[in-house]
């Protein structure tokens, strides 16, 4: 039995004086996706203008606006309507053998970024946990691991800490542990992408509810087959994971971000509602 999911994402800037002119981005439409239908999806600015969309190398739907008129504040609000499924799961997984036959058609996902890269000593500790299990057990092994070691911390980085900065750290976001996951995965030969999306926090939430979510970060792995995992809660992608982009890392998938001239920002708010409506 699916869940039926509406999301309200509102965000935006606050700037000391004017904004004159601004290119903006938002990637805030929930995909349709095996397990993922998405019913309704509005992307509105405010000040209001023009909008336009289109997908990104990585089939994220993009939606672009420009604003050509003095402005002291920027607010784009995203609603979207979603059903989830159970996401089905893979099949018979490779082996190394035949995993690492597959570089040049994964070569994207094995390859670091700055926001992934882990040192030697990291990726030793990676090998040690996968161990002689086969790739997709190694791969839960490290995501598990990544979790028992980062401990989760809201405000403890921020949006350009790399996963080796969070590991020195011991704590860190979402994002942080999805970056760690990701280096560790690469580092030991299992192609790994970054997930956005939004959690419903609560796995017993009733219909007619609505909560505080949150933008979330995870994981999928492929051993054959693309998995989901979302190594801050020890659990599979699932009913309550909605999946809004999919990428190397954060810098891919980023909500909202674009260039703009005029006064400082004085920062971004974010504020995410879930309603749970089947």
């Amino acid at each position: 039995m699916g869940w039926r999911l509406r999301i309200k994402h509102v965000t935006g800037f606050t700037y000391v004086g004017t904004a004159h002119a601004s290119y903006n981005e938002a990637r805030m439409t929930p995909l349709t996706v095996t397990g993922q239908t998405t019913l309704f999806s509005q992307v509105e600015c405010n000040p209001g203008a023009t909008t336009w969309r289109y997908r990104d190398y990585w089939g994220t739907q993009v939606t672009v606006f420009d604003l050509q008129r003095p402005h002291d504040q920027m607010r784009v609000t995203a609603t979207s309507l979603v059903e989830t499924g159970e996401r089905t799961p893979p099949g018979d997984s490779l082996g190394w053998h035949d995993l690492r036959s597959t570089v040049d058609e994964h070569a994207e996902a094995l390859r670091s970024t700055a926001l992934t890269e882990v040192d030697e000593e990291l990726v030793g500790r990676a090998v040690s946990v996968a161990g002689d299990a086969p790739p997709a057990e190694a791969a839960h092994a490290i995501a598990d691991w990544v979790r028992s070691n980062v401990e989760y911390v809201p405000g403890s980085t921020g949006v350009r800490t790399s996963a080796q900065e969070a590991w020195f750290l011991r704590k860190g976001v979402c994002q942080d542990i999805a970056h760690l996951t990701l280096g560790l995965l690469r580092a030991i030969g299992i192609p790994a992408r970054y997930v956005s999306g939004y959690l419903y926090p609560k796995e017993d939430g009733a219909v007619g509810d609505t909560i505080a979510g949150q933008s979330h970060a995870w994981v999928e792995w492929w051993c054959g087959d693309w998995t989901g995992f979302d190594p801050t809660n020890g659990v599979p992608a699932g009913l309550r994971h909605v999946i809004v982009a999919r990428g190397r890392d954060y810098a891919d998938v980023a909500p909202l971000k674009g260039v703009y001239n005029g006064a400082p920002s004085t920062g971004l708010g974010v504020v995410v509602e879930i309603t749970r409506l089947a």
